[in-house]
């Protein structure tokens, strides 16, 4: 038998295997199965490293019929992102900073605008934190009967970092 005799049947191998692999490269992905949707999990006990899984916030819908009731519903909903930073009680007669924000929420709401209608300029860390406490506790209650609202509200800021807001303060000394 010569060389280009014994070479012949694995080179045809060869050419096989190498022509099913061309083949199964170039022939489309299955089509995904749609699958029935499954029953919501339980909620499962924290990974041994800490983390918590993240569920999507709850869509809460206000019944607000004009901005003025809308802002206590925000203001709540503020108040119940920030616990741990609400000044209990009445505040002292002092404050370190007082601002007015007026906040723009869409149908979604989601913050869309804030304009400042009186900044505490001499606490721009103060600016930056409320700017900062709003965008992180959207989505806002959505305004159904609204469809997007602009409301505004007064920040009572004391030295702490802890705050009222003018529409559930609980008042001053």
């Amino acid at each position: 038998m010569t060389f280009h005799n014994r070479l012949r049947p694995a080179a045809s191998a060869a050419a096989a295997t190498l022509g099913a692999l061309l083949a199964a490269c170039s022939s489309p992905p299955p089509a995904p199965v749609a699958q029935a949707p499954q029953p919501e999990a339980p909620m499962q006990a924290p990974a041994s490293d800490g983390a918590q899984p993240s569920l999507p916030p709850p869509v809460v819908i206000s019944q607000a019929t004009n901005a003025r009731t809308y802002r206590t519903e925000a203001a709540s909903h503020i108040y119940r992102h920030n616990a741990d930073r609400i000044y209990k009680g009445k505040l002292p007669p002092l404050l370190y900073a007082i601002g007015v924000l007026q906040v723009e929420v869409d149908a979604r709401g989601q913050v869309t605008s804030m304009k400042w209608m009186r900044a505490p300029s001499h606490a721009p860390e103060v600016v930056r934190e409320i700017e900062r406490t709003v965008r992180a506790a959207a989505p806002f209650p959505v305004p159904q009967r609204l469809g997007r609202v602009v409301y505004t509200d007064t920040w009572l800021w004391h030295k702490s970092g802890q705050f009222q807001l003018d529409t559930l303060t609980e008042g001053q000394l």
